[in-house]
Formats: structure tokens, C-alpha cells, sequence
């Protein structure tokens, strides 16, 4: 069976970055048109820009960093959800999100956040993983609950996904984070199979 590969990430230095953070500086500090024996660029950006994975350590004190979160997390089967809702609560987890996935990926024009009891609910159903197109899992408002919520009972969270080419559906997600020792977050290179085969010994 044929396979395609869907590239669901933004771009770490040209896409918007979250309210209030350092927009990305790239520079180049050697290159062949400067009589240089090879092209070298330099990047000064927080690790929250473009589509990225937050790790515990984000928003939990003595959290685990990015380089501790299993990677089984962000590799598997997962679905992708259409929300139709700016706010998911608690009774819309209930209602609407898939009982069995263990990863979600939230598909909403970047509009839909999740609230306190919506992060506390998607937790208690156990999955591996909840993704969002949005720039975060939660609100201005309230950025600490959802987070905490969700890292607190081990769920992976994918932010800055970029889903407007990706139907509803089940797909294969590879989306491992960048592998940096001791910090909150990573940049991820995150890719949908779709009809793949996979083989094994």
C-alpha cells in the first residue's frame, strides 16, 4: 500500500510567535559570497516558536525536561479531531473527543483552547498525547491550568501544528522533539503518514 508524508509543522522562524515572546533572529556568519569555505547561519529564538513539544518542566517545578518525556509519546497512531468550539471544556471532551486514541490531534484554525476542566478530563481518559493548531493548549486567560493538567499526568503536548491540508481522520504521528538536555521545551519536525505499511522482523 502507498504511503503519503504530511508535513503538519510550522516554521520555527517565520511563523507568528506567541504574544509577548522574542520574535527569532537568524544570521548568517559565514557563507560563499563573503569568501567563506561554507554557508553558516546562527539562531536566537525561545524554544516555544514554530510548532514545538512543551515537557513538564514547562509549568511544574522540578518537572520532567523534553530530553525525559518518552518518545513513544509522539510516535504512534493518532486521530485527528475538528473542534468546533473556541473553548473545549470538560463535557466537550466527554462528548466529542474519541474514547479510544491514545493521541488527539486538534484541528480548529487555530482558535480552540482548552480550559481547566477540559485538560483535567482529556487527562483522565489517559491519552499519550493531545496536539493543537492553536499556539498553545491554553488561554491568555489561563495558561497554567490546561498545562499543568495535562503535563502533570504525563501527556506529550504538541503546540503550533499546522493541520489546514489534514482531513479528520487516523493517521501515523512521528513528531519527535529535538533532543536538548535540561530544558522545557524543543522545536519538532512533526509528520502525518497517511496509508502507510510498516514492517517488522
Amino acid at each position: 500500500m502507498d504511503f503519503r508524508i504530511i508535513d503538519i509543522s510550522k516554521d520555527l522562524v517565520t511563523s507568528t510567535p506567541y504574544p509577548g515572546d522574542p520574535v527569532p533572529e537568524l544570521s548568517v556568519f559565514a557563507s560563499f559570497m563573503s569568501g567563506d569555505g561554507c554557508n553558516m547561519a546562527r539562531l536566537n529564538t525561545t524554544l516555544h516558536c514554530g510548532t514545538h513539544a512543551d515537557a513538564p518542566l514547562h509549568f511544574i517545578p522540578d518537572g520532567k525536561t523534553i530530553n525525559s518525556v518518552p518518545l513513544e509519546n509522539f510516535i504512534g497512531e493518532c486521530r485527528v479531531i475538528e473542534v468546533d468550539t473556541e473553548r473545549i471544556t470538560g463535557a466537550y471532551v466527554d462528548k466529542f473527543f474519541p474514547k479510544g486514541s491514545k493521541r488527539i490531534l486538534i484541528k480548529s484554525s487555530g482558535k480552540a483552547y482548552f480550559d481547566k476542566t477540559g485538560a483535567e478530563e482529556a487527562a483522565y481518559y489517559g491519552y499519550s498525547l493531545i496536539g493543537t493548531d492553536s499556539m498553545s493548549v491554553g488561554s491568555a486567560e489561563d495558561q497554567q491550568g490546561p498545562h499543568r493538567a495535562l503535563l502533570g499526568e504525563g501527556v506529550a503536548v504538541l503546540e503550533n501544528l499546522d493541520l489546514s491540508q489534514v482531513s479528520p481522520g487516523k493517521y501515523f504521528l512521528i513528531a519527535a522533539p529535538v533532543k536538548i538536555n535540561g530544558v522545557e521545551a524543543a522545536p519538532v519536525r512533526a509528520l502525518l503518514l497517511d496509508g502507510y505499511v510498516f514492517w517488522s522482523n
